[in-house]
């Protein structure tokens, strides 16, 4: 019995402890009995060690049932609510606006009992988080009265380089970064992290190395002096939408980087007048090889940072500017391997009315007075000609006579190389012209990614017009037939006496039509035309192909001469072909719709009797 007493005595001893420790738990958080809350995940938040009384001040049994007061975060975080108080946050307080407009900090920080530290991924205001949490009022759609004016700010940063580094897991901004977490002020305010000012220093947090070299510049150190109108980081990469440089997108992607960035302050009147700025720049640029081909969509070829630098960007005077001129052989040999120095001597932002090359200079004051005279001069030779024609109509759509044949007036090997170099030509306008007019509608048929492949194909054509020529020369070296044939298309003093016949019975001054000649005028100025426009636009394609042999050892007004002469020449060439030659093989009632002889080797009856190429009551030979 006793021993039986002694064990019941022992067994409540043993159950006074866990009695004792609910009891001590129950009044150490009595706040539990009533609020449900998981003290382990309370535990692990960065409130984990604070007990509620922290925040719930006053939280008796006699003042909880009146309910309690708000929780003030200023208890403990006094610094940062002084700080929030006069940001931009902080102005939208109930002075100025109702109450809910006024961003509280549970707003961002998130609910306190689950409040995790900013470094923590699932925290609100962590990296990665706080596009969706600043989002909540700065990407309202439509805008409120609780939004601000910029539109869509949080869905261009997602867009950006930066909010994909932080994705990434890599360095990279968050929002609090630029805009501080805290004391967010208006940009326009002096002392906000956005001001115009203070933008390279906030862009300086992360890139330290740019900001110096920025800072140094001829642009940052105007900035710094507080010329507004001087760019800052924001003013060519953006502001919340920063791509990468490669995007297309990207301002200051290689063919945006002329128009979108450098143009509107280098071609801006108002700036050029206030600062004595050069208002050509842009302008000369976008007419140059490298602008034509940079509007064409080209990412490789050089653009304004490509010579002038990019941060570091000084006057040219400063010996180490890209552009002094003892650094610019080695600027330019950046793209143009081998490029001497000879080429760099001279102006490079020049205008077609004011160039200082005295070559290029009077190849323009030559060839575009030619171009007119010569186009006006066609079209008035071929409306006389169209409109006596078509009075006689029917002289010219006479069938051939039975007992009649025409001779072969272009031979196989002469029609081919008519092939090569007709299509050679017209690939040739086509891609060409596409380099000068890059806008326009049927030029982007050629714009597969980048300007090469234009460039490429022109290059091709080019190939093939010579070689049409070349072996034009060597057929004639080799055929005795066709040096006699050719021998036709030498000038004669009767060809001028042809044109006037021809102009004068044109005009109705004679009755009787000019007699029948094999190769007349017509074709005489179509072919020299041909090979002088060949040879010209060959020889200076040529120098602009090869241009680092050009540039290396020719002087500086060589390449520019050449680019001038050699659109000049093609624009004369194309329009001599539409003009001249079209109405001679098409248009021309003697012919219309087509001469076939470029396929057949045979005229049409008309054009042959016009020639005198009939032979009536025997079978020819033909020419070989």
């Amino acid at each position: 019995m006793r021993t039986f007493t002694t064990g019941i005595a022992l067994l409540l001893f043993a159950c006074l402890p866990l009695t004792s420790t609910a009891d001590d738990t129950a009044q150490a958080n009595p706040c539990l009995d009533c609020h449900e809350t998981d003290l382990a995940q309370f535990e692990a938040t960065v409130h984990g060690t604070t007990e509620c009384l922290d925040c719930h001040v006053g939280a008796d049994e006699r003042r909880h049932k009146r309910g309690l007061d708000p929780v003030d975060c200023g208890s403990c975080h006094d610094d940062v609510v002084e700080e929030q108080s006069t940001s931009a946050h902080g102005e939208l307080g109930p002075q100025k606006f109702p109450d809910p407009i006024l961003p509280s900090c549970t707003d961002c920080h998130g609910e306190v009992h689950t409040m995790m530290p900013y470094t923590d991924e699932s925290s609100p205001v962590s990296s990665l988080s706080q596009g969706e949490t600043c989002g909540a009022c700065h990407g309202a759609e439509p805008p409120t009265e609780r939004s601000v004016s910029t539109i869509r700010p949080i869905a261009a940063y997602t867009a950006s380089v930066h909010a994909q580094a932080v994705h990434d897991h890599d360095p990279g901004p968050g929002c609090s970064d630029c805009h501080s977490a805290h004391s967010p002020l208006p940009a326009t305010d002096p002392d906000s992290s956005i001001h115009r000012q203070n933008v390279p220093d906030t862009c300086g947090g992360c890139h330290r190395k740019i900001t110096r070299q920025f800072d140094r510049s001829i642009h940052g150190m105007a900035a710094a002096a507080g010329v507004y109108e001087s760019p800052v980081c924001t003013d060519c990469h953006g502001e919340h939408r920063i791509l990468a440089i490669a995007a297309p997108g990207s301002p200051v992607s290689a063919s945006n980087v002329p128009i979108q960035v450098c143009g509107p302050c280098h071609s801006d009147l108002k700036l050029s007048e206030k600062y004595g700025l050069p208002a050509d720049q842009v302008p000369s640029y976008g007419e140059s090889f490298h602008g034509l081909a940079a509007r064409g969509g080209s990412q490789r070829v050089a653009n304004c940072a490509s010579c002038h630098g990019v941060h570091n960007i000084l006057p040219s005077t400063d010996p180490d500017s890209h552009t002094h001129p003892d650094n610019l052989a080695e600027t330019c040999g950046q793209c143009h391997a081998g490029a001497g120095t000879r080429f760099t001597i001279g102006p490079v932002h020049v205008i077609a009315d004011d160039t200082p090359n005295v070559v290029a200079y009077w190849i323009r004051k030559i060839y575009i007075p030619l171009i007119w005279v010569t186009v006006i001069g066609m079209l008035l030779h071929n409306l006389l000609d169209l409109v006596k024609k078509t009075r006689t109509y029917s002289l010219w759509r006479r069938r051939a006579p039975e007992q009649s044949s025409i001779k072969e007036r272009m031979s196989r090997p002469f029609r081919l190389m008519h092939a090569l170099a007709a299509v050679s030509f017209f690939v040739l306008v086509y891609t060409g012209f596409a380099l000068k007019y890059p806008e326009s509608w049927w030029a982007e048929l050629l714009q597969f990614g980048d300007n090469e492949f234009r460039g490429v194909v022109h290059r091709i054509a080019a190939v093939g017009l010579m070689g049409a020529c070349l072996i034009h020369f060597g057929h004639l070296a080799i055929s005795a037939r066709a040096r006699g044939q050719m021998a036709a298309f030498l000038p004669k003093t009767a060809d001028f006496r042809e044109f006037v016949h021809r102009t004068g019975y044109n005009l109705g001054l004679r009755s009787d039509p000019p007699a029948p000649v094999r190769v007349g005028y017509v074709e005489k100025v179509e072919y020299w035309a041909a090979l002088w426009g060949t040879f010209v636009t060959a020889i200076t394609g040529l120098v602009l192909w090869f241009e680092n042999l050009t540039l290396a050892w020719l002087p500086g007004w060589v390449p520019e001469a050449a680019t001038v002469l050699h659109f000049l020449e093609a624009v004369l060439a194309t329009l001599a072909i539409l003009i001249w030659h079209f109405y001679s093989v098409m248009l021309d009632p003697a012919v219309y719709p087509m001469d076939m002889t470029w396929l057949t080797g045979k005229p049409p009856f008309s054009r042959a009797e016009e020639r005198g190429e009939v032979v009536y009551g025997e079978t020819p030979e033909k020419d070989t």
